[in-house]
């Protein structure tokens, strides 16, 4: 299956943010003067739980499906995600008028498999290892001929997910340092690509669940480690870390700390309290990471992208 295999460039960035512009929202930067107190540093939230879908992954989605030409469109999409990718290429699809089949795991969170039914694409579920997922998706694209959106490793993903980090500094161009969670890695090496293209002295950091940790891993050797069947309450970070994502990080990235899991729940459960404002457990990770101390933000200005909001309420890990 072909994926966009070639490095994006800063420029793929700014095309990107022109085409996805009349379709995602220019999401909004909040700051809480308890997260400063509590920190010792401005802290300034990109909050992409308010994008469509209620994550960033929209943008990198409907980059990817409003830039095929019509032949590569006319038989619809497919992918295969646990669940916010998943309804990123749900919507972009129907909001483009084309078919979408989508490949879940069993084990993925009933909210996002109930959002991916409401827009409209085909479910196939599977066992919830990458092997069952990318067999399942070669069955499905063979079927349907469909044009496979891989969620991570493709360019045209990585260059929509930097549009979220140009917005934050157009907004905050006096950022120290940008901080995202990292997973398959599109969002982080996005970011570094934009964030080091606008302010190439500005430090970018990747946050890891502590029991999912194979980016730090393959950061910290400079080799592409797999992992294996993660048990993690960041459901979006389960997956491993893709090779044109680790060939961006290793080369922007500054670095990439971890945090475990109780650091991760109480992160989520203070945001949720204290700034009224519903995250999930993955972006939940890169505050637990500055609360941790993980990364040294006194003194600093500091942005953090808020990856999603798409919790299953009947499962909160409280």
């Amino acid at each position: 299956m072909n994926t966009y295999l070639t490095t994006p460039t800063f420029d793929d960035i700014k095309q990107a943010h022109k085409r996805i512009s009349e379709h995602a929202h220019r999401t909004p930067v909040l700051n809480s003067k308890q997260v400063d107190q509590k920190t010792g540093g401005r802290i300034f939230f990109k909050c992409e739980n308010f994008q469509k879908v209620g994550a960033f992954k929209f943008r990198g989605a409907s980059n990817a499906i409003f830039s095929l030409s019509e032949e590569d469109a006319k038989n619809g999409v497919a992918t295969h995600s646990s669940g916010n990718h998943a309804q990123a290429v749900a919507l972009a699809a129907k909001m483009r008028g084309i078919p979408a089949y989508v490949v879940m795991p069993e084990n993925a969170p009933k909210v996002k498999v109930k959002a991916v039914q409401n827009y409209g694409a085909e479910i196939t579920f599977c066992k919830s290892t990458l092997e069952a997922r990318e067999s399942t998706l070669e069955q499905v694209v063979e079927k349907t001929g469909a044009t496979f959106i891989h969620p991570y490793d493709d360019a045209r993903i990585i260059a929509g997910q930097g549009t979220s980090a140009l917005e934050l500094l157009e907004d905050h161009p006096d950022l120290d340092i940008i901080i995202t969670p990292v997973g398959g890695g599109g969002l982080l090496s996005g970011t570094a690509l934009a964030a080091k293209s606008i302010k190439p002295g500005i430090i970018v950091i990747g946050a890891e669940p502590a029991n999912a940790d194979d980016a730090y891993r393959s950061f910290k050797s400079g080799e592409l480690i797999p992992v294996k069947n993660p048990d993690t309450i960041a459901d979006g970070l389960r997956t491993s870390l893709g090779k044109l994502p680790f060939s961006i990080i290793t080369e922007h990235v500054d670095d990439i700390v971890t945090v475990p899991e109780e650091s991760i729940i109480e992160a989520m459960r203070y945001v949720w309290e204290r700034l009224n404002m519903i995250i999930e457990a993955s972006c939940a990770v890169p505050v637990a990471a500055v609360f941790d101390g993980k990364v040294d933000v006194k003194g600093k200005k500091v942005g953090i992208i808020i990856t999603g909001g798409n919790v299953d309420l009947d499962n909160l890990p409280w």
